[in-house]
């Protein structure tokens, strides 16, 4: 105000101290109730800011099994469907292809707030789905059942949600809808197809095991286009001839790039031998004569990988049952189904070559 800094006598300062005090005490009211409310969720953290989380967006039919509710959209439209949740939203969910990688993604996160209790750099699940709001109390109860935490809900209401996904920052798409998944990788964002198991295994509790394929999926399809057009001999001497030169890189290479983040972050607090999350490369290629490029390549992107399984064209579904992965991430469908009936929930990454050979159904 004009001349409040004029005044140099007790009576003319007396108002903007008063100001002042008035203002001091609003502050400390404001840090009380803060205080007071954090100490409300303090077991519950809050969902990390976009930009320093890793975002992995799950539709409710890769969380979730709907099969059954699925049935009753199709069979008697969409009316019924939301009749038929609505009745049933106290009926927990029985888990979807998704559930136990969501599971192993939570524990990463306990483990990263036990040493890093400040850092927001760790797993943001969202459930993105096209499901109306009505239809959400159902998920919530659902999720809350089996102490998921997940906050953040996208429920586009029959829309695809595929807009959303770059306004969440996402860094990993899981849905059981290939035309959705495809329309992502096609806007740039790693995504995939996730097929449930025939078998039901036990899965590590305390490791996130995560298991991809190479070339369409951390690399390019510049190799495969050549085993598809030109024929095995002359892949191998291809890539022989450019084992120095590193190949470009796959859909899923940014996940792969998060992940070793996060492993680096256990690493600097001593806890390599201890560390909840562990990655395999599983591919076709042989190792004496294509593997080398596969790992100069690793190796110029600075990534680490933690097992590398050359099977020289062999079924990839046995070993995947060793490694038991909460998720395998390939782009042919001949390996998801493979590892399907093997037990190993297998998540179709539709880019490359490959899908001009074999469209998903």
């Amino acid at each position: 105000a004009p001349g409040s800094m004029s005044g140099s006598g007790p009576e003319a300062a007396q108002p903007g101290e008063a100001a002042e005090a008035g203002l001091q005490e609003a502050e400390q009211d404001w840090a009380a109730a803060k205080a007071f409310y954090d100490n409300l969720v303090s077991k519950r953290p809050r969902p990390p800011k976009p930009q320093h989380a890793i975002t992995v967006a799950v539709s409710s039919r890769a969380l979730f099994d709907l099969v059954e509710e699925r049935r009753i959209y199709e069979e008697q439209g969409v009316e019924k469907y939301v009749e038929y949740q609505q009745e049933n939203e106290n009926v927990t969910l029985k888990p979807g292809p998704a559930f136990h990688f969501v599971k192993a993604l939570e524990h990463v996160n306990a483990r990263l707030l036990e040493l890093y209790p400040d850092d927001e750099e760790r797993f943001d699940i969202v459930l993105m789905t096209n499901n109306h709001a009505q239809v959400g109390v159902r998920l919530i109860n659902s999720i809350n059942h089996y102490g998921l935490t997940i906050e953040r809900f996208c429920m586009t209401g029959g829309k695809s949600p595929i807009g959303y996904l770059t306004a969440y920052l996402t860094n990993l798409y899981l849905s059981a809808d290939s035309e959705k998944v495809q329309e992502a990788i096609e806007a740039g964002i790693a995504s995939a197809t996730m097929f449930t198991a025939n078998k039901d295994v036990a899965y590590s509790d305390t490791q996130l095991r995560v298991a991809f394929d190479g070339d369409a999926v951390l690399f390019s399809d510049e190799s495969e286009q050549i085993v598809k057009e030109q024929g095995l001999d002359r892949f191998f001497e291809h890539e022989q001839l450019n084992e120095n030169k590193p190949l470009a890189q796959g859909p899923l290479k940014g996940f792969l790039e998060d992940l070793g983040k996060l492993q680096k972050k256990f690493y600097a607090k001593n806890e390599r031998l201890n560390c909840p999350i562990r990655t395999f490369l599983v591919t076709a290629r042989s190792a004496a004569s294509s593997g080398a490029r596969v790992l100069k390549t690793l190796r110029s992107w600075g990534l680490e990988i933690d097992e590398a399984l050359f099977l020289a064209g062999a079924p990839k579904g046995p070993i995947l049952v060793k490694i038991r992965p909460h998720i395998f991430f390939d782009d042919q469908m001949f390996h998801i189904e493979g590892a399907q009936k093997l037990g190993t929930i297998a998540a179709h990454v539709p880019y490359g070559i490959a899908q001009k050979y074999h469209k998903p159904a």
